[in-house]
C-alpha cells in the first residue's frame, strides 16, 4: 500500500510503506495479513506532520486501496467537515457526522469504511512530535493529553470551525519556504495548540458530568494498568491489589465510567489485542495464546469463542476473506 498517503508533487514529498512493514511483507507467504503503513516520507518531505483531505486521499489511491484496513505506526487526526460515513477502528464501527474527530494512536487498525459522500481533514504525524524540544516534564503533559483524548470527539459548529481553521493552517503551512527547523517549530506549535483544545474541549465535557470524582480517577488508574499488563494479569483482584483499592470499589469504578464489570473490561482489551494479532499477523493460534498470558491454547480458544462467537481460527478466516464490493439499488 506505498501509494496510499502519497503527497502531490507540488507539496514536499510522500508518505508511504515503511522499509520494515515492506520488508515483513515481502517475507511473508500470506497476502492477507493487513501491512502496518509507517511515517516513512520521501527525501523530498522531510516535516514530521502532513495534512490532506479525504478526497485528496481519494485522487492519490484506487477505490480498493482506501477502503483498506491498515494499522498506522503513526498519530492520525481524521475529523469530518461533511457528510456522513461510517468509519472502523479496531473492528468497532464508529458512525461520523460533520464535526466527528477520530483520534488515532500507533497499533490501531483503520478503515475509512465504503462511504463516499463525505470529506475531512487528515493530520499525520510521528509519535515523538507530540513533544516539544525541551522534554521537561511541564511540556511533556500534551503527550499525556493525546493519549487520554477518547477515540471519538464530537465537536460542536464552533468548535468544529476553530479545529478545522487550526488545521488548514497548518495545511498551508506545510509549504512556507522557510528554513526546515523553523518550520518544524512552527507545526509543532501549531499541533500543541489543537490538541490543547481538544484537551480543554473534553475537560469541559468532564466537568459537567456531576459524577466526576475520586470513582474516575480511580478508573483511570485502573484503565492505565489493564493497558500495562493485560497480557499477564486477568482476574480482577490482581488490579486490585496493585492498586490499593477493594474489588468492590474497583468495580464501582468501572461500572460507573463504561457500564460493565471490572472483569469484562479486562477481557474485552485482552480480546481486542487477540483480535489484531489474528488479523494482522501470521501467529499461530498458540503462540498467541501465550503472548496473552494463557497457560493452554484451548483455555484461550475457549476464552475467545466465550467472548466473540467463534473460534479464533473462524475469526481469522472470515475477517480475510475479500469484501465484495457494495451495491446501491
Amino acid at each position: 500500500m506505498a501509494d496510499t498517503f502519497k503527497t502531490s508533487r507540488a507539496k514536499r514529498g510522500a508518505y508511504k510503506t515503511s522499509r520494515s512493514a515492506r520488508s515483513a511483507a515481502g517475507s511473508s507467504k500470506s497476502s492477507a495479513n493487513i501491512q502496518p503503513l509507517g511515517y516513512s516520507p520521501r527525501a523530498s518531505y522531510a516535516l514530521d506532520l502532513e495534512v490532506f483531505t479525504v478526497s485528496d486521499l481519494r485522487h492519490r489511491g484506487s477505490k480498493a486501496k482506501v477502503r483498506t484496513t491498515h494499522r498506522y505506526e503513526f498519530h492520525t487526526l481524521v475529523c469530518v467537515t461533511q457528510g456522513a460515513c461510517t468509519q472502523v477502528v479496531d473492528f468497532k464501527s464508529i458512525c461520523c457526522q460533520p464535526g466527528s474527530l477520530l483520534v488515532l494512536r500507533p497499533g490501531q487498525a483503520h478503515n475509512y469504511g465504503s462511504d463516499e459522500d463525505w470529506d475531512g481533514l487528515n493530520v499525520l504525524f510521528r509519535p515523538e512530535f507530540v513533544l516539544p524540544v525541551s522534554a521537561t516534564m511541564r511540556d511533556s503533559k500534551l503527550a499525556v493529553d493525546l493519549a487520554r483524548l477518547p477515540e471519538h470527539v464530537l465537536l460542536g459548529s464552533d468548535d468544529l470551525r476553530r479545529v478545522t481553521d487550526s488545521i488548514q493552517q497548518m495545511r498551508e503551512d506545510t509549504l512556507i519556504d522557510a528554513p526546515l527547523e523553523d518550520v518544524h517549530a512552527l507545526l509543532r506549535h501549531q499541533l500543541h495548540a489543537l490538541l490543547t483544545r481538544l484537551s480543554i474541549l473534553q475537560g469541559r465535557q468532564q466537568a459537567q458530568d456531576p459524577l466526576i470524582s475520586t470513582a474516575s480517577q480511580r478508573f483511570k488508574r485502573f484503565q492505565q494498568l489493564v493497558e500495562e499488563r493485560f497480557s499477564r494479569w486477568h482476574q480482577v483482584a490482581d488490579y486490585a491489589s496493585q492498586l490499593g483499592y477493594t474489588e468492590k470499589s474497583l468495580a464501582r469504578a468501572v461500572t460507573g465510567a463504561m457500564g460493565m464489570t471490572a472483569k469484562a473490561f479486562i477481557a474485552a482489551r485482552v480480546n481486542l489485542e487477540a483480535k489484531r494479532l489474528l488479523v494482522h499477523t501470521d501467529m499461530p493460534g498458540v503462540a498467541i495464546a501465550e503472548k496473552l498470558g494463557f497457560e493452554e491454547a484451548t483455555n484461550f480458544s475457549k476464552f475467545f469463542k466465550r467472548e466473540v462467537g467463534c473460534t479464533p481460527a473462524e475469526f481469522r478466516r472470515r475477517q480475510r476473506l475479500p469484501v465484495a464490493p457494495a451495491t446501491r439499488a
